[in-house]
């Protein structure tokens, strides 16, 4: 019945167990499923957010260029003449003095039609005046495009798109003037102009909405100050403190993006940009309608302009990767975590079961030694009980039969006391108490008074000692009584299983054990021995083997498991080897007291 309910006990288990795996692994798999969806949602929002941060970038930037530029321009409904760079002059001052960026611009000149030649003045920045100057040659295309402006060709036919290459960093900033703009007589000078360089012009060039293009301010970027100061401003203001911290900052020339603008040593990052915006976009309908809501240096009403559109390419990448990458990595992690979780669980449910059926397979010891102590305490109390019967009813006579009888009580209080002692002894070790007293025990004593505790149990088995003990052993410094105990135990249990054999082998000499000195004690038999797979259960308390259940041989399960924990308090170990039918050996390695070796050494050299 018992067989029956442990089995039912181990297959519940093992249901449990698996049922605990299969819920994991689903887990497992579903957490893999979810984190993969969170992570593709997380790298889709990172990049939305990230695009939008750039969208609010460009915009603040053109809003910034257009209101430098538009800073530097004179009112178009000014009575001006044209080529006035007075005018230009007043207005770099006072932006000079009151603008935010003031390295925008790395050069500022002045072109103008004169006599069908395109003149050019240089400012001076330092001393805000118009010099004579030479076209630098990094400004071919743009000479080239405002030559081809002031041709003879009609303003009103339209150029072929892309005739011309746009320069990504110098800006023509066209003046203009309005043929009927305020003020008396200001339309017709300038009609009269006009009609003289279109004289074909149809009714459509006679709109007094039309505009002329008097002069034109050039300025030249500095990419190298706009990279460093203005963009990541503009870009920690979109995406907060970390924003400069976390990516990598490249801008490019839009019709060229092999032409990288800032910074110069570029890793080229364009083939793998998380995100991009375009810079360099001025309005030039915001620059014609200046009026009293611009303030230089500000932009704040010109945020409406479209960030599509640009002469820069501004390309941003996370610095730890892309950002596919990042959430990958951020990914893996999580998924590193969640099975670490899982394992954790899943051992923690192994060491519960584990330790579950530890403890019912120790209930289950337990019960079969107060079952087996049951049976070797009412065996010895029948036979006591009995004798003293006998001898106080009077039914025994004569001295040897009293004699006889006196034994057999003496004999039987003895496996009492054995009994008792193994049940206190195994109580204090529980406790902690196993070993009472410290003290220089000589080793050959020890085992004479091993031998001779044992001496009625050995000649019952009717075994033949066989004795080796090396006279000069050291002393062990521990409890003698706890010592001689263990040595007992193994003497009692080779008499028990080696009586096929006959034979009990008793060896004591000294020898070292990881560069120590002990005192090495061979206890061996020539019994039935000690299956391989039960060599490391026989030291377990409540433990006895099957060959001794199946044998019916008396025991409580408590002799080896203490003798391991008395040489173990001593600081030695213990262990068994056996071939089954041949020879089962049990070998116990105490240290020597270094006191003793000592002395011995004294007395040596003094002899």
């Amino acid at each position: 019945m018992r067989v029956v309910r442990n089995r039912r006990r181990a297959v519940l288990s093992w249901l449990f167990i698996g049922l605990v795996v299969g819920l994991s692994l689903t887990l497992g798999v579903l957490q893999y499923r979810w984190i993969g969806e969170v992570s593709r949602a997380d790298a889709e929002r990172m990049r939305v957010s990230l695009q939008s941060a750039l969208h609010r970038v460009s915009i603040d930037f053109n809003s910034e260029l257009t209101a430098a530029c538009a800073a530097l321009l004179p009112d178009p409904y000014v009575h001006e003449n044209p080529g006035d760079e007075k005018a230009y002059e007043l207005r770099y001052a006072k932006w000079r003095d009151s603008g935010r960026y003031k390295g925008f611009f790395r050069r500022i000149a002045l072109a103008a039609p004169r006599n069908g030649n395109l003149t050019f003045r240089l400012l001076d920045l330092d001393k805000g005046t118009f010099q004579d100057a030479p076209w630098p040659d990094a400004w071919q295309s743009t000479q080239t495009r405002l030559e081809a402006r002031i041709s003879a060709e009609p303003f009103s036919r339209p150029r072929p798109p892309g005739q011309f290459v746009e320069d990504p960093l110098v800006l023509d900033i066209p003046r203009f003037v309005f043929p009927d703009g305020p003020g008396p007589g200001f339309g017709e000078r300038f009609r009269e102009r006009r009609e003289l360089r279109a004289p074909s012009a149809g009714p459509a060039n006679r709109d007094p909405r039309r505009r002329l293009e008097m002069e034109w301010l050039l300025v030249e970027l500095d990419p190298e100050y706009l990279g460093s100061m203005v963009v990541p401003e503009l870009f920690k203001r979109s995406l907060g403190a970390r924003g400069e911290l976390d990516y990598d900052i490249e801008i490019v020339a839009r019709n060229d993006p092999s032409q990288v603008l800032y910074p110069k040593d570029s890793a080229r990052i364009s083939s793998f940009a998380d995100a991009s915006g375009s810079l360099v976009d001025v309005s030039y309908e915001q620059l014609m309608r200046r009026g009293p809501w611009f303030r230089p240096g500000g932009g704040e009403r010109m945020r409406a302009m479209a960030p599509g559109r640009g002469r820069w390419s501004l390309l941003v990448r996370n610095r730890a990767g892309s950002l596919g990458a990042v959430v990958e990595r951020a990914r893996l992690r999580n998924l590193a975590v969640t099975t670490a979780i899982l394992l954790l669980m899943l051992a923690a449910i192994a060491m519960l079961v584990h330790t579950t059926r530890k403890a019912q397979r120790l209930a289950e010891l337990q019960m079969e030694f107060v079952a087996g102590v049951s049976h070797e305490l009412r065996t010895p109390l029948t036979v006591i009980r009995t004798a003293g019967h006998n001898l106080s009813a009077g039914l025994i006579h004569g001295a040897s039969q009293i004699a006889r009888y006196g034994a057999l009580i003496e004999a039987e209080s003895e496996k009492l006391r054995g009994i008792v002692e193994q049940v206190l002894r195994f109580s204090n070790a529980e406790a902690g108490r196993i070993v009472q007293t410290h003290e220089l025990v000589s080793a050959g004593a020890l085992i004479e008074d091993a031998l001779r505790a044992c001496r009625s149990v050995i000649r019952e088995s009717e075994c033949q000692i066989e004795r080796k003990v090396d006279p000069d052993l050291p002393a062990i410094l521990g409890d003698p009584t706890a010592l001689q105990h263990a040595l007992q135990n193994l003497l009692n249990n080779a008499a028990k299983y080696g009586r096929d054999g006959r034979w009990i082998g008793l060896t004591a000499a000294s020898s070292t054990h990881h560069g120590k000195p002990v005192v090495e004690i061979h206890v061996a038999d020539r019994g039935p021995g000690i299956p391989p797979n039960e060599w490391n259960s026989i030291f377990d308390p409540f433990y006895r083997g099957r060959r001794a259940v199946d044998d019916q041989i008396h025991g409580t399960g408590l002799g080896l498991s203490l003798v391991k924990r008395i040489v173990e308090a001593h600081g030695g170990v213990v262990s068994v080897t056996s071939q089954p039918g041949i020879l089962t050996e049990f070998v116990i390695r105490i240290p020597a007291s270094m006191e003793s070796m000592n002395e011995f050494a004294d007395s040596v050299n003094r002899g």
